[in-house]
């Protein structure tokens, strides 16, 4: 590691104070941590200054000693040490930290770099001539398979290619960072591949990605996975061809519910409010069904809901064993803990 050391005096402001909201963040932060162990807080408590201030100076590094009671230059070795505290000024708009870790670096950091080193200056750690953009060069940030990446703020922006940070870097400029969407910057979901999925093609995709991937057929049993760019045969509808599996899947029954209101399976572990859905459209509703499970039954309940081997793993057929006979407090006795 290189030395780091505090900007010059030039630079540094005269004094720092937390914001009445930040200064009131901190002394609940510490008082997160037992009695004598206050001085444990002193990283949260200076990221909380470089957020306010932009970077870490001098004044600030007094305050947070002073607030936690501690020599300052035991403060100030944290700062140092940690590369994550900026120790001079940055850009006031955007901070690009450029990935330069392997993956990074073979998928084409260097052309980052050299973005950065055209647009806002030709070494790192200087801000360009309005001080509103300023760059470094980083270790991983943790996304090696969208590489290469860079961050800026709390924020990645991943699979870049040299124009697409040419134009990131000119909306921070404009102001319009926020037009932005961080994540991924061509047509992936997170980071699954970008040919799309050739697994799970019957689970539903993640509720939360912010792009979806682009409609698939379901194939038939023993078939390839589709491309993403692969047509549909003539004159079938792929929405339709994916539907019907699903329709057949809930309409199946494979065991007989037994007459009465269904048993909450949910107080299995392992068993969530969607899975709970599953098993009582293929029949299984009671606890004593799936105590009475033999070997054939958890196959072909593992079949339908495709997990191998989860029912066993997780112990279903004892826990519901133990609930069928005597409930909430049979399953206390017997494992000595509430169910889920």
């Amino acid at each position: 590691m290189s030395t780091r050391r505090l900007a010059d005096e030039a630079v540094q402001p005269p004094k720092f104070a937390f914001s009445r909201q930040n200064a009131a963040w901190a002394k609940a932060k510490i008082r997160q941590y037992p009695p004598g162990r206050q001085r444990s807080a002193v990283i949260p408590v200076l990221w909380k200054a470089q957020e306010q201030q932009g970077w870490v100076s001098r004044a600030a590094i007094e305050t947070v000693a002073g607030l936690l009671d501690m020599p300052y230059i035991r403060v100030l070795e944290v700062a140092t040490f940690y590369t994550q505290f900026q120790l001079e000024p940055v850009g006031t708009r955007a901070h690009v930290q450029v990935c330069g870790t392997t993956p990074c670096m073979l998928r084409g950091a260097e052309d980052l770099r050299a973005v950065c080193e055209r647009k806002i200056h030709p070494e790192a750690h200087h801000t360009n001539a309005d001080g509103t953009l300023s760059w470094e060069e980083v270790e991983c940030l943790g996304a090696c398979v969208n590489a290469p990446m860079v961050a800026i703020g709390m924020d990645t922006y991943e699979d870049l290619t040299p124009d697409r940070l040419e134009q990131i870097i000119d909306a921070f400029q404009a102001g319009k960072g926020d037009t932005i969407p961080p994540g991924t910057q061509i047509d992936r979901v997170y980071s699954a591949q970008q040919t799309g999925r050739t697994t799970l093609l019957d689970a539903p995709a993640n509720a939360n990605a912010r792009r979806k991937p682009a409609a698939k057929a379901t194939p038939a049993k023993g078939a390839s996975a589709p491309t993403r760019t692969a047509a549909a045969p003539a004159g079938k509808s792929p929405a339709k061809k994916a539907a019907a599996p699903k329709a057949r899947a809930r309409s199946a029954t494979l065991f007989e519910a037994p007459r009465g209101k269904p048993d909450d399976l949910k107080l299995i572990s392992g068993v969530g409010p969607v899975l709970e859905k599953k098993l009582n459209a293929l029949g299984v509703t009671r606890y004593a069904q799936v105590a009475a499970f033999k070997k054939a039954d958890i196959v072909k309940l593992d079949d339908a809901l495709s997990f191998k081997g989860r029912i066993e793993r997780d112990g279903w057929v004892k826990q519901a064993r133990a609930l069928a006979k005597g409930g909430v407090a049979e399953y206390r006795r017997v494992f000595g803990k509430d169910p889920r």
